[in-house]
């Protein structure tokens, strides 16, 4: 097993790029104590509204909260929502200075609705189009800038199909990070699932695996090996992780696969959980640990936010512990 304070110091420092489409979460929190009169749906109280960072942006604060240091880049509109998630990310010290703002495009908004702690309707604003070529210019360039440096440990492509990474940005920051020899870890979304070729870490989840691969899979692990091979050819990856829910998590590479549990939990909410999962297997990429190391991180990281309401960073104290109690 990993010396788990050794390993987690050595993701302070880290530098990780993120590229990806940033969100603002909004929580309704209140109380359902009767049935409208107008109709045949509760009536909620509300007693409180929280806004926090989501998407790739949930993904730096996670990273932060690892010790690392997350370079966030995105698109978000120029509008109110827009101006909260910079302010939310200043306060909590994640830099918004490669966030480029968009005059055709709107914010992303999740806003959820929770009573007694039970999420009850969530309603979505956003623009899920692409870039257009002068923000895809733009966000280059400045990528570009960044990579070209030399000093990024990993990049992590978080993908939510609202359309910043679109298969232009894709293709010439892999290319780029290729020939740098920085390697990139990739948590996918339908629509451009087979555009990362030749990334270090492909992560999907059981779901968006039966949504692409001409066959299903259960979890499985003969069905497990069998979608990671064919992943494997089709995208010459090198390392591949399967989240499964409940079920836990799938690891594949040259050399081993396998499928690491879940440990009982009781569970609250699994918003964020796979933004959690990422930013681990970024972290642990970026340090060459052992592909089994990886996933067994990751799996607890994921596990562990979902003991929580709303989408949260993994706690680094929760994960060793979590980690120490394996053995």
């Amino acid at each position: 097993m990993l010396d788990i304070k050794e390993t987690l110091s050595k993701f302070r420092g880290l530098k990780v790029l993120i590229i990806g489409d940033v969100m603002l979460d909004c929580y309704l929190h209140g109380r359902v104590d009767r049935i409208s009169p107008e109709a045949p749906v509760p009536i909620v109280a509300l007693s409180n509204k929280i806004y926090r960072p989501g998407g790739a942006a949930n993904v730096a604060l996670n990273i932060a909260a690892l010790g690392a240091k997350p370079l966030l880049f995105s698109t978000i509109g120029k509008d109110e929502a827009g101006d909260k998630l910079l302010s939310i990310l200043s306060t909590l010290n994640i830099s918004t200075k490669h966030l480029l703002c968009s005059t055709n495009r709107r914010t992303t908004v999740k806003t959820r609705v929770l009573a007694q702690n039970q999420q009850m309707l969530r309603f979505d604003e956003e623009d899920t189009f692409d870039l257009d070529k002068a923000s895809t210019n733009k966000l280059l360039n400045k990528l570009t800038s960044v990579v070209e440096d030399g000093d990024i440990d990993v990049i992590l492509f978080q993908d939510y199909n609202k359309g910043v990474l679109s298969n232009t940005i894709i293709r010439k920051v892999l290319f780029a990070a290729l020939k740098l020899d920085i390697p990139t870890v990739v948590d996918p979304k339908n629509e451009n699932f087979y555009a990362y070729k030749r990334a270090t870490l492909f992560k999907p989840n059981l779901k968006e695996v039966n949504d692409n691969l001409p066959f299903q899979s259960a979890a499985n692990l003969e069905d497990l090996k069998k979608a990671a091979n064919y992943l494997e050819s089709e995208l010459n990856n090198a390392k591949t992780l399967i989240t499964l829910s409940d079920k836990g998590i799938f690891y594949s590479d040259q050399a081993h696969q396998n499928i690491l549990p879940t440990i009982p939990r009781n569970i609250a909410d699994v918003c964020g959980a796979g933004d959690s999962v990422i930013s681990i297997a970024a972290l642990g990429v970026a340090l060459k640990l052992p592909l089994v190391d990886i996933a067994q991180l990751a799996n607890l990281a994921g596990g562990q936010v979902c003991e929580k309401v709303g989408v949260v960073p993994v706690s680094v104290a929760q994960l060793e512990l979590d980690y120490l109690n394996l053995k």
